[in-house]
């Protein structure tokens, strides 16, 4: 068998632009900061930019060429990301995809009722733990905005508690430098040190200039509190087609391109080498309802296109998948979320956010819908594996073994593979006369009684003293 060699192996690979527009939209994305620039009023980041060679005039800054692409050879290209207990699991590199859940939230959908309400502090807990649940989810967000407790410390206890209930690294969003401050004391006391945060960081902030090309003082604070700390930061807009950004979709892409990227120079001015991750959710404004569509095919060619310019600048990348438009876990639900997690995983959009929980266009947290797009994830990541080729996996002597007319159901060579073959809880494939013997049961039904039973979930408790220590910074915030 000399003639083959010991392993062939080839991940799927999607790319919706090609290397010439690329540097086409690179060029361009130059062209906006050196010509437009960006409106800032902060004051420390106007000197900052000044003093490095930007070209300031009242709250408008241009940003020469050289500045950005300086930025861009300083920050790092790998960052990798642990849990709380110093697991590296995340490692953001290259064209690699890691999934998780989506952000604040304001609306919930019970799951055992189907009655939708406003999200409140148990929500956080049951969101958290199934996200922890859920093998699919690599990381996990600040789900969902708590409405029962005080608007001013929502954002802390919100990310206090789903630190509590979930292990895996976090992303969240909060209002000022201030909650970016204990949040971040809140993950160094659960990991254990400083030291140990920064060989895998467990907590990424997640921030916003807001389109087209403006940042606003409270924003520009974390980004600088970040880079001073060494918070990985994701500097993310939110363009929207025909709306805050051009109607075409390359138009879009550089305004997002040069939104992010503004951020990126801040940044390392503020601290070079400092954990950033570029992106922007570029989406469409839908013109017959006006809508910020969570949905649209769009908003995955775009962020496709911008995970291409991220692996051409050698930057981790923050991706978007897994959303919907729709109100319930519906048809439409299922299609808009598989068909954008596939998409992202084959082009590599890094870390891949609101895969499972945002519905009604970024209003509506769903526990149900979570366990969906779970599996649509799981199905995915086994897509991506591809289909490995070695003398093994070619099977030609168990082929010639069994011979014409044969089967391989009492094989060997099966009992060691079969389990590579990815089965679903959710998804069922009985013939029809099985199906109506065992119930009947269709897949609503099937996911609910799974979600239930994945609600059940908790993670390992933290410490006695551990959660004394939070309640004491918790009632420091009031």
């Amino acid at each position: 068998m000399g003639m083959f060699t010991d392993e062939l192996y080839f991940k799927p690979k999607l790319q919706v632009i090609n290397e010439d527009q690329i540097k086409q939209l690179h060029m361009a994305t130059l062209e906006v900061l050196e010509r437009t620039g960006i409106k800032l009023t902060h004051p420390k980041a106007l000197e900052l930019l000044a003093g490095a060679g930007a070209r300031v005039e009242k709250d408008r800054v241009r940003i020469p060429s050289w500045m950005v692409e300086d930025a861009i050879r300083k920050a790092p290209k790998r960052i990798v990301l642990g849990k709380r207990t110093g697991e590296r699991t995340v490692i953001l590199e290259r064209d690699k995809s890691y999934f998780g859940p989506s952000l604040d939230c304001i609306d919930y959908m019970d799951p055992a009722t189907h009655k939708r309400s406003r999200f409140i502090s148990p929500h956080v807990e049951t969101t958290a733990a199934l996200c922890d649940a859920l093998p699919g989810f690599d990381w996990c967000m600040t789900i969902g905005m708590a409405d029962d407790v005080p608007a001013d410390i929502a954002d802390r206890i919100v990310a206090r508690n789903t630190m509590q209930f979930c292990e895996k690294p976090l992303v969240f969003c909060c209002k000022d430098t201030n909650s970016v401050k204990d949040i971040y004391d809140m993950a160094l006391l659960l990991c254990g040190s400083k030291e140990k945060f920064d060989l895998a960081p467990t907590i990424v902030h997640y921030s916003e200039p807001i389109s087209p090309l403006v940042y606003y003082d409270p924003a520009v604070d974390k980004v600088l509190f970040c880079a001073e700390k060494g918070i990985p930061l994701i500097n993310f807009p939110a363009p929207q087609s025909c709306g805050s950004a051009p109607a075409t979709f390359a138009g879009t892409i550089v305004q997002a391109s040069a939104e992010s990227l503004s951020g990126l120079v801040m940044h390392q001015l503020a601290g070079p080498g400092a954990p950033f991750i570029y992106g922007a959710f570029t989406t469409i404004m839908d013109m017959r309802t006006s809508i910020f569509s969570y949905g649209a095919p769009e908003l995955s060619l775009m962020t496709g296109a911008l995970a291409q310019m991220a692996q051409h600048y050698g930057l981790p990348f923050f991706g978007t998948a897994g959303a919907t438009d729709a109100k319930f876990c519906d048809a439409q639900a299922g299609a808009e979320a598989a068909f954008q997690c596939l998409s992202s995983a084959a082009i590599g959009s890094g870390l891949v956010h609101d895969c499972s929980s945002w519905m009604d266009h970024g209003n509506l947290v769903s526990p149900e819908f979570m366990v969906l797009v779970n599996d649509v994830v799981t199905s995915v990541k086994h897509y991506m594996e591809g289909i490995p080729v070695t003398k093994e996996t070619l099977a030609l002597d168990i082929i010639d073994k069994v011979g014409p007319g044969g089967h391989y159901l009492q094989e060997e060579h099966t009992m060691d593979h079969f389990k590579k073959i990815k089965y679903s809880d959710l998804f069922e494939r009985q013939v029809y006369e099985n199906w109506k013997k065992a119930g009947e049961i269709k897949l609503e039904q099937r996911l609910q009684e799974l979600t239930l039973e994945k609600m059940k979930h908790r993670p390992k408790p933290l410490s006695d003293d551990v959660v004394k220590e939070l309640d004491q910074m918790e009632s420091a915030w009031q």
